[in-house]
């Protein structure tokens, strides 16, 4: 049965990407600002709320440390194995959009969190330092979208696949919302029969909340990333990645610790933490340069996740 439940988890997550991404890149092209924006905000927000749920359902019922692998596991997942399987897959053009702003803020968010792990464990102070950081970052994209709203479509986004100009504003809401309401439900039913699975094998907890749990809260930025793809919006794929690890260190962390604290595992401090970094700064070229993520590079991000598993299943012997 647990098998089943994660096939239709599964089948949820990838169906709800793709309505997600046509939803998102239809309300740029109504609202007139870029699809990146968008990303950035709805689709990051609404494709962490699986992380969201997770982080807080743990605190409250006693375990933190869930909280805190599943944001540093989901992270590292974000990078390796959100961008690096469409890559492998279909490739990602170039980003049309300047991302370099929101990359310095997610990078920035990056040490803040690990600057707090590093004066753990994470209390209410550390939560509302890193909900105040979220907030100036948000301030600063609404106002970046209200600098650029034109109020017609941006160059080259009426060739993006699955763009409508005359799609109805009632027909994108549907689309948002069923995307947004479909991501954590199949994110839920894939973790809840996958975790069940895992400790029926005997695998630790510590290593499900890095790996298992940290994937399968990954997969709709995944699902939501292989469908921007295959649509040729890397903009929203981008703009996913770096929105969703924004998202997840300072609101998900941030909102957890101010239910309670979380304490900070001394092999965070010393591996996992610095990896997370390592693959948030793996991706400066390809903000800096507006790169092109072929399928070579997408096979070494994948790799180096796998890589990254091996790892902590060897510290974890």
């Amino acid at each position: 049965m647990d098998f089943l439940v994660a096939g239709l988890g599964l089948v949820i997550l990838l169906l709800a990407g793709d309505v997600l991404v046509r939803g998102a890149v239809n309300l740029a092209l109504r609202l007139g600002i870029p699809a990146l924006l968008v990303s950035l905000t709805i689709v990051a927000f609404g494709t962490s709320a699986p992380e969201l749920l997770i982080g807080v359902q743990s605190v409250l019922e006693g375990a933190p440390g869930l909280a805190i692998g599943n944001v540093v596991g989901s992270n590292t997942a974000n990078v390796l194995l959100v961008l690096g399987v469409p890559a492998l897959l279909a490739g990602l053009a170039a980003s049309t959009s300047d991302t370099r702003d929101s990359y310095n803020f997610m990078i920035a968010g990056t040490v803040l969190f690990m600057a707090l792990c590093f004066l753990g464990p994470l209390t209410w102070w550390h939560g509302l330092i890193l909900l105040a950081f979220l907030t100036f970052s948000l301030l600063r994209t609404a106002r970046d979208a209200l600098a650029h709203r034109s109020g017609v479509a941006h160059e080259g986004e009426d060739d993006l696949e699955g763009v409508d100009p005359k799609m109805r504003g009632w027909k994108i809401a549907l689309f948002l919302v069923l995307g947004l309401l479909g991501l954590p439900l199949g994110a839920h039913l894939l973790v809840e029969s996958s975790t069940r699975i895992a400790l029926a094998f005997g695998v630790s907890e510590t290593v499900i909340g890095l790996t298992l749990v940290a994937v399968g809260t990954s997969l709709p930025e995944l699902a939501t990333t292989v469908m921007a793809a295959i649509r040729r919006a890397a903009d929203v794929a981008l703009g996913n990645v770096i929105g969703s690890n924004m998202f997840n260190i300072t609101a998900i962390i941030g909102a957890s610790a101010l239910v309670g604290p979380i304490p900070v595992p001394a092999s965070f401090l010393t591996f996992d933490l610095w990896v997370m970094l390592a693959c948030s700064v793996l991706i400066a070229p390809i903000v800096y340069k507006n790169l092109a993520m072929g399928r070579v590079f997408g096979l070494v991000l994948t790799l180096g996740y796998v890589g990254y598993v091996i790892g902590i299943l060897i510290l974890e012997v």
